[in-house]
């Protein structure tokens, strides 16, 4: 592996488990085993490296949910999927980390921002017309309205004035978000569906 990704996956790690202010860059030239004249060659400062993480990190998720889609038998199925992947992510990230990437570093914070707004916007409304289509989502559903709605409440899952992290973990809140979202468009056939893939059996 080249140094720069190397850098870059160390760097990853780090923040995921501690968040990104309290790593410094003695922390992280120290995890590889470098000098810092060596991280410095590669990046200017560490919100250089913060973007060089988060751009890579994006990267690799969007090539994560893509092949999620192709693989999903349906729209619920593309969900459940999804949800399984979004409770597996969040799980091993601080919580501190996304308050830090807001807060004090804000070219990265773009790069999160644009690619939310962009590629999972556009993710989102695709499910949407899917579920659709296949008919297990309802075919009155406001694609351009729920889209957007979905993603003002990714940001709602990180506030931690609406879920503070001593008392929710983000398993838990992702969870019970995705899963009141998809039944809220669902229609019978869709939620019967649902019901299978969470070996949930209802009475009718």
């Amino acid at each position: 592996m080249e140094i720069k990704d190397r850098i870059l996956q160390s760097a990853l790690t780090l923040f995921t488990r501690n968040g990104i202010k309290s790593v410094s860059m003695d922390d992280i030239a120290s995890d590889l085993g470098i000098s810092k004249k060596t991280l410095y060659k590669w990046f200017d400062n560490k919100d250089d490296l913060v973007s060089g993480v988060i751009g890579g990190h994006l990267h690799g998720v969007q090539d994560e949910c893509a092949g999620i889609a192709g693989a999903a038998d349906n729209a619920v199925d593309e969900m459940v999927r999804m949800m399984e992947w979004a409770k597996r992510q969040f799980s091993e990230v601080n919580p501190n980390t996304v308050h830090d990437l807001r807060k004090y570093y804000p070219a990265a914070w773009q790069l999160f921002h644009d690619h939310k707004n962009k590629y999972i916007l556009s993710q989102i409304q695709d499910n949407l017309h899917r579920g659709i289509a296949e008919g297990l989502y309802r075919p009155d559903l406001d694609v351009e309205v729920l889209s957007r709605l979905r993603l003002a409440q990714i940001d709602i899952l990180f506030d931690a004035d609406v879920f503070p992290h001593v008392h929710f973990g983000q398993p838990r809140v992702q969870l019970a978000c995705n899963e009141h979202f998809l039944l809220g468009m669902v229609t019978l056939k869709g939620h019967k569906l649902v019901n299978e893939y969470r070996h949930v059996t209802e009475e009718e």
